[in-house]
């Protein structure tokens, strides 16, 4: 483990933001309604792989899409490159990526997640939506692993607090999918470490 005047915190070949072992966190759907897959102004990062995955899944959860979504997918595809030259999946109105659907309430939900679910599919969803609110950076010798702060994610700290959740215990299953279990058990060696050393207040 790097020490604290790193911020970061070494696991193998990945630098893990020690907000990984000091925000509680856990998803508040009731609360947030899935705010995080509709604000902003670009899709989901998406690999060319998950571009034809996704493109696969249409016949099965096109029905659940909205309207202008699959008239934007007809015309445009399920992503596009953004202006940064990432692939991102379509969005429409300027913030629905077009994979969303939604429940009584309003609660936004991801359509391929909820077939995933209905064992429809076999795809539960992108990388990086499956790691949210983690966000990955790739470098030629590392990957940066940061937390994304932002107002939609207060209540999912406030929850993760109640519970004692932290941020690396509740992305478990992503992480492990993205990195491995051998990674995941150095990483929750180290947050132990760490905030056995430091502390567990939550900042």
């Amino acid at each position: 483990m790097e020490t604290e005047e790193t911020y970061m915190l070494q696991i193998q070949n990945a630098l893990v933001s020690l907000d990984l072992a000091e925000r509680f966190f856990c998803c508040d759907l009731d609360a947030c309604l899935g705010e995080c897959c509709i604000e902003g102004d670009a899709g989901a990062p998406i690999t060319r792989d998950e571009y034809e995955k996704l493109k696969s899944l249409l016949p099965e959860i096109s029905d659940e899409l909205m309207p202008q979504a699959r008239e934007e997918i007809e015309a445009n595809g399920v992503g596009y490159v953004d202006e940064e030259g990432d692939l991102v999946t379509s969005i429409v109105d300027g913030r629905n990526c077009v994979f969303t659907c939604y429940a009584p309430g309003g609660k936004c939900l991801c359509a391929v997640e909820k077939a995933f679910r209905e064992g429809r599919v076999d795809f539960r969803k992108p990388m990086s939506c499956f790691l949210y609110p983690l966000r990955l950076t790739e470098y030629p010798t590392f990957t940066a692993v940061n937390y994304h702060r932002w107002k939609i994610c207060r209540c999912a700290e406030t929850l993760g607090r109640k519970l004692g959740l932290r941020l690396y215990q509740f992305m478990r299953e992503p992480l492990i999918e993205r990195f491995g279990k051998e990674w995941y058990d150095e990483l929750c060696e180290a947050c132990e470490a760490y905030l056995a050393e430091y502390g567990e207040s939550d900042k």
